[in-house]
């Protein structure tokens, strides 16, 4: 159990909240095994009750509906994901801003390719007739855009990202989202920094979604690592690292 998982644990103070946390995490990892073999679109709350063992009645006094499994499913692998990214990239020195970029790339693929139906839920088509609600899925969904944008404006204020030669002019009514960005996180990147670190953000995430989802096809490539890792190294370049 990790520390996160225990302190949740300690504010259980009774018998009955602690079962029914129990409960709720056997649902989530039921419903985990049935999205990796049926998919998110098959989901199926009588099912999760028959694998756990009790009458489908049982279950929705602990999830209401498939939705909200689905809800639960998508907190639950979002801050997986946010978790595995944290690790990676403060296992390197503060300082050290194009390795704590890569860190981050790599986590989020090394933890793709271990979960692929997971990040299809997050990352793939929508699932027909579910919308996920934003007051509870914003938080958790937004981890790794965080954690990048937080990477490029600490790198900037190091003075060890700059903008490339062949920068792109920033058109004006893109500038007024830009600033709205700016304030609202309180960063010191300038436009043209930021609009590249949204080609880094969508770059990154469109290079993973595209070895998840076999989109390069069985023998394009073999050698995926070396890949990824170009791929790293071009959008290092594109967000501006000076390695400083």
């Amino acid at each position: 159990m990790n520390d996160a998982a225990a302190s949740a644990e300690t504010t259980l103070r009774t018998p009955r909240e602690r079962a029914r946390a129990q409960t709720i995490a056997d649902i989530v990892r039921l419903g985990r095994h049935h999205l990796a073999t049926q998919g998110a679109a098959a989901l199926s709350l009588r099912a999760v009750a028959r694998d756990l063992g009790v009458v489908s009645s049982a279950v929705y006094r602990y999830v209401a509906s498939r939705d909200e499994l689905l809800t639960l499913l998508l907190v639950d692998a979002y801050n997986e994901l946010g978790d595995a990214v944290d690790v990676a990239v403060n296992a390197r020195p503060a300082g050290d801003f194009a390795g704590r970029f890569a860190a981050l790339g790599r986590a989020v693929r090394e933890w793709a390719l271990r979960e692929p139906a997971r990040y299809g839920l997050l990352f793939g088509s929508p699932v027909p007739g579910y919308q996920a609600p934003a007051g509870q899925t914003t938080t958790p969904g937004t981890r790794v855009i965080y954690a990048l944008v937080g990477i490029l404006d600490a790198a900037y204020r190091a003075g060890a990202l700059t903008a490339p030669e062949r920068a792109a002019v920033v058109p004006p009514a893109l500038a007024a989202d830009l600033q709205s960005i700016r304030s609202g996180l309180g960063l010191a990147v300038p436009d043209n920094l930021i609009a590249n670190g949204v080609l880094v953000w969508t770059s990154l995430f469109g290079a993973v979604s595209f070895e998840v989802f076999g989109q390069y096809g069985p023998d394009t490539f073999s050698a995926r690592d070396e890949l990824f890792e170009h791929h790293l190294g071009a959008l290092a370049g594109v967000a501006g690292f000076t390695g400083k």
